[in-house]
């Protein structure tokens, strides 16, 4: 697991393959979750595992994940032992999960991936009280302007601000790591849209324990 990752912008467009030379586990992700899932297998040395990405923009097109998963799961059985997707809901309405369950591969349980990462649980515990709340991953901190502000055309029509978030009252950025320069890009994106700001270490969250079941080598189908 020693090659570079690609940074976000290319993870936005065309997705990546990582691969681990001895692997016998594929996890076909979100490139949203790419730089997360790498950083657990190279802490966990799991060498076994290789991380396929689907474009990160398709955060923006959940229309496309279902098919994308299908025919990628599909293609990789002949080579893997096990699949796993790490998806959550992602916007699909129960598509995915249904997807998944025909083909017979585990996925990341949660609506999305704020949930999962602060973790299912204690999101859901509090998410009634937070309808007016705009949700931040380290991600989207870092591609605020390419997932957010220019494909909402408010780099154009910055007078559609109000007609989209006029309903928001804050922004809650939900830190996998801590680094002051994305909590400072957080910040700024929540000035931007007029919202209070508020900063939750989350971690990995539900996204480490979803993984935890891949820690041992499967063997390649023969």
């Amino acid at each position: 697991m020693t090659a570079p990752l690609p940074d976000d912008a290319t993870l936005t467009q065309s997705g990546a393959e990582i691969a681990a030379p001895t692997a016998s586990i594929l996890i076909l992700a979100c490139g949203a979750l790419a730089r997360e899932i790498l950083a657990i297998l190279r802490t966990n040395g799991w060498s076994h595992v290789t991380l396929q990405c689907l474009p990160a923009i398709w955060h923006n097109h959940p229309e496309r994940i279902t098919p994308a998963i299908e025919k990628a799961v599909t293609e990789a059985r002949a080579t893997y032992s096990q699949i796993f997707v790490a998806y959550a809901d992602c916007g699909t309405g129960g598509q995915l999960e249904a997807a998944c369950a025909r083909l017979g591969v585990e996925m990341i349980a949660g609506p999305h991936c704020y949930s999962f990462f602060e973790g299912n649980d204690a999101f859901a515990a509090h998410a009634e009280d937070e309808i007016t709340t705009f949700y931040l991953t380290d991600f989207l901190a870092r591609q605020f302007d390419a997932f957010v502000w220019t494909p909402l055309g408010l780099d154009r029509y910055p007078q559609l601000l109000e007609t989209y978030f006029g309903h928001y009252e804050k922004l809650v950025y939900l830190a996998q790591t801590d680094d002051d320069a994305l909590t400072k890009k957080a910040r700024d994106c929540a000035t931007r849209m007029g919202l209070t700001f508020e900063r939750r270490f989350t971690g990995y969250g539900d996204l480490a324990t979803a993984l935890e079941p891949l820690a041992a080598p499967a063997a390649k189908p023969g």
